[in-house]
C-alpha cells in the first residue's frame, strides 16, 4: 500500500502512485507524491463506523484528498470512478460517496452561513 499510519490519525504516502482518469489511454493522469499527508477523505464523524480507511478504499481516498487539496473540482467524480475501478462493492461505494457529498455540502453551508472557510478537514 502507498500509505502508512503516522500515529496521529494521518497517513503519509510512502510511494508515489498515479491514476489515469477515465478510460485507459486518456492521458489524464493524477500523481500523488511521496510525503503527501492525509486523513483519507476527511471522513465525517457520523460515517466513520461504516467506512473502512484501508484496503480497497485507500488509494481512491488518497486520490480524492490530493485532488481536493489542490482545488480540483473533479475530486468527488474521480473518487467515485476510482472506487469502482478498485472493485469496492456498490453498496459500500454508495455509502462512501453519500458521506463525502454530505461533508462537502456541510463545508459549503458552513462557509456561506457561518463565514468559516471551507478548508479540507475543518
Amino acid at each position: 500500500m502507498p500509505e502508512e499510519r503516522n500515529g496521529e490519525g494521518l497517513f503519509r504516502v510512502a510511494e508515489a502512485f498515479g491514476y489515469e482518469i477515465g478510460s485507459r489511454g486518456s492521458g489524464d493522469w493524477v500523481w500523488v507524491p511521496v510525503g503527501f499527508m492525509t486523513d483519507l477523505c476527511t471522513v465525517p464523524w457520523f460515517a466513520r463506523p461504516f467506512i473502512p480507511l484501508s484496503g480497497k478504499v485507500a488509494k481512491p481516498a488518497l486520490l480524492h484528498d490530493w485532488l481536493l487539496t489542490n482545488g480540483d473540482p473533479r475530486a468527488i467524480a474521480v473518487f467515485a470512478e476510482a472506487l469502482k475501478v478498485a472493485q469496492v462493492r456498490r453498496g459500500r461505494r454508495g455509502v462512501l460517496l453519500a458521506a463525502v457529498k454530505l461533508w462537502a455540502c456541510w463545508r459549503r453551508v458552513r462557509a456561506t452561513v457561518i463565514g468559516r472557510p471551507a478548508t479540507q478537514g475543518a
